[in-house]
């Protein structure tokens, strides 16, 4: 490994460790401040790293500073030479990014269970990256016992959250002493939506205020944070081994946000229509790119795009099954298409029955 790379690696692994310390203390002065910042500053180190041990650059030509932390993690999702994270693993850093923002720099309070989780889900996803980019092992570095220990750790994403947002709207009551608390929890929760909506942005008191009131009026949490309600938490293991992820339900678009979009996140989540998102048949997509349709297909198995969500889908309707492709595929297919050698393709993937013939 290079050495600047080693260097930016060991100071990550440092900054992961005092997360952890600092979640298990035993008082909580500046402690969930102390965990989302050294978290955070865990991964951009553990990025920058890993962009260098794949032959990429962090700093620009002519740049004093190395590159920030959105464009780590968008050459990480997208970059040919290095990608090697995936949009649900961007999504994780991203909230705790956002988190971290707000922490930093304003007051936001998150329940245990909500810190637990986001701590948690941040040590699986640092230990996975360390061990595919690096092949080294988190507990080569550390000892196993290393990890955020809780005695309540949350069941469900959706259950925490609405037990948390049933506390909420008790503190919320007229006359209440806990409504600025409820306020802060509110916040955590908009902070967390705005990040995976694309926008990069702390609610003003105003926009909290007015979530506030739509909490008094009955609004349910999925009606007021439905980028919140496409998550969920897998949750493998137990006791030291226990690794918590953060991934995006079947079926909801998660998009890259172009570089200087103002004011954007790297990474929004979307909700659509599906048949809306795989709007294509096989016909329709192969008038798209221009060939045939069975040669359209063996391009399809040679790019292997009915393995990845972003570009196919089938759709099961009571006994018939529809094979549907997105606007992705379109462009995907374009842009490796005048790097394959159609004719080598035709002959590895045309179907059975041509090739005996």
């Amino acid at each position: 490994m290079k050495k600047q790379a080693r260097m930016l690696l060991d100071k990550g692994i440092d900054s992961l460790v005092l997360a952890v310390e600092h979640f298990n203390r035993p008082w909580d002065r500046g402690r969930k401040e102390a965990v989302l910042i050294l978290l955070d500053r865990s991964f951009e180190l553990a990025l920058k790293a890993a962009i260098i041990h794949k032959g990429g650059k962090i700093r620009e030509a002519y740049e004093k500073e190395t590159i920030g932390f959105e464009k780590c993690v968008r050459k990480c999702l997208d970059d040919a030479t290095v990608k090697f994270l995936s949009v649900d693993e961007g999504l994780t850093i991203q909230i705790i990014n956002s988190l971290r923002d707000a922490a930093q720099h304003d007051v936001v309070e998150l329940s245990e269970q909500e810190l637990y989780l986001h701590s948690q889900a941040g040590v699986t996803l640092f230990r996975d990256v360390l061990e595919r980019v690096f092949g080294e092992k988190l507990s080569d570095h550390v000892p196993e016992r290393v990890l955020p220990v809780s005695p309540n750790p949350p069941p469900d994403l959706h259950a925490m959250i609405s037990t948390d947002f049933e506390k909420i709207a008790q503190q919320l009551q007229p006359y209440s002493r806990d409504q600025v608390e409820a306020k802060a929890k509110l916040k955590a929760l908009a902070i967390v939506e705005s990040s995976l909506s694309g926008v990069r942005s702390q609610p003003s008191e105003l926009e909290v205020n007015a979530l506030a009131k739509k909490v008094k009026e009955g609004k349910n949490w999925q009606e007021l944070f439905p980028g919140i309600s496409t998550l969920r938490v897998s949750a493998e293991g137990e006791g030291i081994n226990v690794a918590i992820r953060i991934t995006r339900k079947d079926g909801d678009a998660v998009h890259i946000v172009p570089e200087g979009t103002p004011g954007a996140t790297v990474l929004a989540v979307r909700k659509v229509d599906q048949l809306g998102f795989y709007s294509l048949g096989l016909h329709a997509l192969a008038e798209k790119v221009d060939l045939s349709p069975p040669k359209t297909l063996a391009v399809v198995k040679e790019l292997k795009l009915q393995e990845s969500d972003d570009y196919f889908k089938d759709f099961k309707v009571d006994s018939q099954r529809f094979k549907r492709y997105s606007g992705k595929a379109v462009e995907k297919i374009k842009e490796e298409l005048p790097k394959l050698d159609m004719d080598a393709v035709w002959e590895k993937q045309k179907p059975v029955g041509r090739r005996r013939r």
